[in-house]
C-alpha cells in the first residue's frame, strides 16, 4: 500500500489543561500512515512577564518529522524573544507582535537550516505550522501552510485561516518568479504546500530572499480583537481533519459535543475518529480551545444523545436479525443505516461520528467475527 498501513493505528496521544480563563484538550492519531509525522504545543502562562497569555500550534511534518518536533519544542522561544516582539518596555503593541512571530519563523527556518547543513546529508524534512497566540486583548492567528485555524463566535465560524496552496495566484505567482513551476498542484509537481519550515530543497534560489523562494517560511498573521461574550472557541487542525470536513461541519459537530460532555479530550478523539470513518488518510492532529462562554453540557442535548445511541442499537440488532442465516459484515450494516433518514444525528459528523457506537453493539452480537474481515477499514464504508 505505499505509503499507508493495512490497517490504521487508532492509538491517541491526548493531553488537556486550563488557565487564564481557558480551557483546552487535544488529540492526535497516526491513522493510515506509516510514520506519525505531526506535533504540537500547548502553553498556558508564558514566561517573561507574559503569565495572562497563551499559545497553542499543531505542526504537520512531511518527508519526516524532524521539523516538526524541533518547532513544538523551540517556535515559541524563537517569537517571544526576538527584539521585534519584545519592542520598546512594557506589553508588546499588536504590531510588535506580529513582527516578532514573523521574525521567529524566518530565524528558527535559518536555525534549522544552519543545522541541517552541518549534519551528514541535509534533513529533507518539512512542516507547516498553524497556531494560536492569545493575550487578554487580542487572537493572533498564525498560519504557514495548509493545516487550519478557525475561530467559532456566537455560534458561527467568524475567522478561518487561508491555506496556503502552490495554485494560489500569488503563491503560484511567487513560485514562478523563483523558476519554479505549479505541476498537479504542487510545487514542481512534488510538494503540496507552498509555505512551510524547513523543506531546505525549495529555499536554495541564489538571489531570493527568504520570502521570495519556491517554498516561503513566512507566515500570515491576523490579530482579532476578543470578545467575552462571544467567542466560543478555537480549532487547530492540520490537513487530515479538514481533508474530510468543512469549516461550518466542524465548527456545527464541536458545538453538538460540547453540548453532551465538557471532557474536551474525549471531544477532540470524536473528532479524528470521525474524520477516519469519513476515509481521511493522513495523521490527525487538532487542538480545541475554549473560551469561558464556550457551550456548556446541556441536559436536553444529552437525553437526545443517549436516545439516538439507544436507536442505533436497536437499529442494528434488527438488521442483523433480519439477516437470517449467517451474519452480515459491518459495511452491509453501515451501509443500511447509511441509507434510511435518521433524526438527531450529530451535525457534521453524521453517521460516521456513531460508527463506534455501531461496532460496538455488532461485536457484542458478532463475538466470533473473523478480525479479518472487520478491520477499521473505510475503503468501501460508503
Amino acid at each position: 500500500m505505499g505509503a499507508f498501513l493495512d490497517k490504521p493505528k487508532m492509538e491517541k496521544h491526548n493531553a488537556q489543561g486550563q488557565g487564564n480563563g481557558l480551557r483546552y484538550g487535544l488529540s492526535s492519531m497516526q491513522g493510515w500512515r506509516v510514520e506519525m509525522e505531526d506535533a504540537h504545543t500547548a502553553v498556558i502562562g508564558l514566561p517573561s512577564g507574559l503569565e495572562t497569555w497563551s499559545f497553542f500550534a499543531v505542526y504537520d511534518g512531511h518527508a519526516g518529522s524532524q521539523v516538526a518536533k524541533y518547532c513544538c519544542e523551540h517556535l515559541l522561544d524563537h517569537i517571544t524573544n526576538n527584539q521585534d516582539f519584545k519592542g520598546s518596555a512594557g506589553a508588546p503593541s499588536v504590531e510588535n507582535v506580529k513582527n516578532g512571530i514573523r521574525t521567529g519563523f524566518l530565524e528558527i527556518d535559518e536555525h534549522m537550516r544552519v543545522m541541517s547543513e552541518k549534519k551528514h546529508g541535509a534533513d529533507r524534512s518539512g512542516s507547516t505550522a498553524v497556531g494560536v497566540l492569545i493575550s487578554p486583548q487580542h487572537t493572533y492567528f498564525i498560519n504557514c501552510g495548509d493545516s487550519r485555524g478557525l475561530l467559532c463566535r456566537n455560534r458561527k465560524v467568524h475567522f478561518f485561516t487561508q491555506d496556503h496552496k502552490p495554485s494560489n495566484p500569488l503563491e503560484k505567482e511567487r513560485i514562478q518568479n523563483a523558476g519554479g513551476s505549479v505541476m498537479i498542484q504542487r510545487v514542481n509537481g512534488s510538494l503540496a504546500v507552498s509555505r512551510a519550515l524547513g523543506d531546505f530543497d525549495y529555499k536554495c534560489v541564489h538571489g531570493k530572499g527568504p520570502t521570495e523562494q519556491l517554498v516561503s517560511p513566512e507566515p500570515e498573521v491576523h490579530d482579532i480583537e476578543r470578545s467575552e461574550e462571544d467567542d466560543q472557541f478555537i480549532i487547530l487542525a492540520c490537513d487530515g481533519i479538514w481533508d474530510v470536513m468543512g469549516n461550518e461541519e466542524l465548527c456545527d459537530f464541536v458545538r453538538s459535543r460540547l453540548e453532551v460532555t465538557d471532557d474536551l479530550e474525549k471531544v477532540c478523539n470524536e473528532v479524528v475518529d470521525t474524520c477516519l470513518y469519513k476515509g481521511s488518510r493522513d495523521n490527525m492532529s487538532v487542538i480545541l480551545i475554549c473560551f469561558p462562554n464556550a457551550p456548556k453540557v446541556s441536559p436536553e442535548a444529552v437525553k437526545k444523545e443517549a436516545e439516538l445511541d439507544k436507536y442505533l442499537e436497536s437499529r442494528v440488532e434488527e438488521i442483523i436479525k433480519k439477516q437470517g442465516e449467517g451474519v452480515p459484515d459491518l459495511v452491509h450494516v453501515m451501509r443500511t443505516l447509511a441509507s434510511e433518514n435518521i433524526p438527531n444525528l450529530p451535525p457534521g459528523g453524521e453517521l460516521a461520528s456513531k460508527r463506534n457506537v455501531i461496532e460496538a453493539v455488532y461485536n457484542r452480537l458478532n463475538p466470533y467475527k473473523n478480525d479479518d474481515t472487520d478491520s477499521t477499514s473505510t475503503d468501501d464504508m460508503w
